[in-house]
This record gives C-alpha cells, sequence and structure tokens, in this order.
C-alpha cells in the first residue's frame, strides 16, 4: 500500500513539473497576416528565405541562452516577425514560432554564421538596401541596421550605423513589423 502512495505522489509530482515546464513563460507570437518584404524589396526570395533562417535560428538560440527572459522573448518576437515578413513560408522559422508561442523552448539551432559574422552581414545588406528609393527596402534597411548593432553590441560599425539612424529618424517602430495587418501592409505589396 505504501509503495502504492509513493508511486502515485510522484506520478502526480511529475506530471506537475511537466505541466509547469511546458508553458513556463509568456510569448506573444507576431501578427503576418501579409508580409511587408516581397518582389520589390531588391532581395532575392532565395536570400529572403536565408536571412529568415539565420535570423529565427539566433532568435531561438537567444531564448534557450538566455532561459525565456522577457527581454529574449520580445527579441524573438521582433526577429521571427523579420523573418516571417521576408520568407512567410520559412521552415524553421514556422516551427520555432510555433514553439514559442505554445511555451516550448525550441532546440538550439547551429545557424550558417555566428552572431559576428551575422551582425556584418545584416550591416552590410542594410546599407545596400539604404541606398535604394523603394519604402520597403528602406523599412527593412532600419530592420537589419538595428539587428547588426544589438546581435553584436561589439561590432562597432554597426553600432554607429544604427545610432546615426536612431538620431536622423527616430526609433524603429517594431509593431509595424509585429503586428502587420493586411490593412497595414502596403508597402511590401505589389500590384497583381
Amino acid at each position: 500500500m505504501f509503495k502504492l502512495l509513493q508511486v502515485t505522489v510522484w506520478g502526480l509530482l511529475v506530471a506537475a513539473a511537466t505541466a509547469a515546464e511546458e508553458k513556463a513563460f509568456q510569448y506573444r507570437p507576431p501578427v503576418v497576416e501579409a508580409p511587408l518584404f516581397g518582389k520589390n524589396t531588391d532581395m532575392l526570395e532565395q536570400e529572403r528565405d536565408q536571412y529568415a533562417t539565420n535570423l529565427s535560428g539566433y532568435a531561438a538560440g537567444q531564448v534557450v541562452a538566455k532561459k525565456a527572459s522577457p527581454e529574449s522573448l520580445e527579441m524573438a518576437r521582433r526577429i521571427v516577425a523579420l523573418a516571417m515578413h521576408l520568407s512567410p513560408r520559412n521552415r524553421q522559422t514556422l516551427v520555432i514560432n510555433f514553439q514559442l508561442k505554445n511555451g516550448v523552448l525550441p532546440e538550439e539551432k547551429k545557424g550558417d554564421y555566428s552572431p559576428a559574422v551575422l551582425s556584418r552581414l545584416l550591416l552590410t545588406r542594410g546599407r545596400l538596401l539604404q541606398q535604394k528609393e523603394v519604402a520597403e527596402s528602406k523599412l527593412l534597411a532600419r530592420c537589419f541596421i538595428e539587428l547588426a548593432a544589438v546581435i553584436d553590441p561589439r561590432n562597432e560599425d554597426a553600432v554607429f550605423a544604427y545610432e546615426l539612424q536612431r538620431l536622423d529618424d527616430g526609433d524603429l517602430d517594431w509593431a509595424v513589423v509585429t503586428d502587420a495587418r493586411k490593412k497595414d501592409a502596403g508597402i511590401g505589396q505589389t500590384a497583381p
């Protein structure tokens, strides 16, 4: 009888711990009803997909490394939203968003690039996009440059470019990216 009671108590404790672990954090998934960055962005579809994969992998790694802190979840929300706009059907992005939405820590993904290299790539691509006259390219440039500085704060060029951008144009309103409803998504749309 005592053994049965012991097994039952242990079973309940394990079940309670598992339930608590499964939904141990609150992640508010981004709203991406229509992609902001389409064919007018001056990026090939394959390039957008590669950036989406690497960005979402970085976001997942940060959430895991920082144990799903509120700051890491908010940054992941921004990065995942950007990745979803770049490539709405990107496998890694959709899986990571689903896992976070359901309170599951994603597995740490080994990206193609270290954070320092990803930061330099984002900065370089952001600078190229800044030179374009298309509004969606300019918005994407601002996102890339800010993320380049956040991902690697030791990248002085990225930090300098971000600070200049912030001084000249103000802080980027990430709600444009993270809460993009169809009515708001005029920037990235092309005429049929």
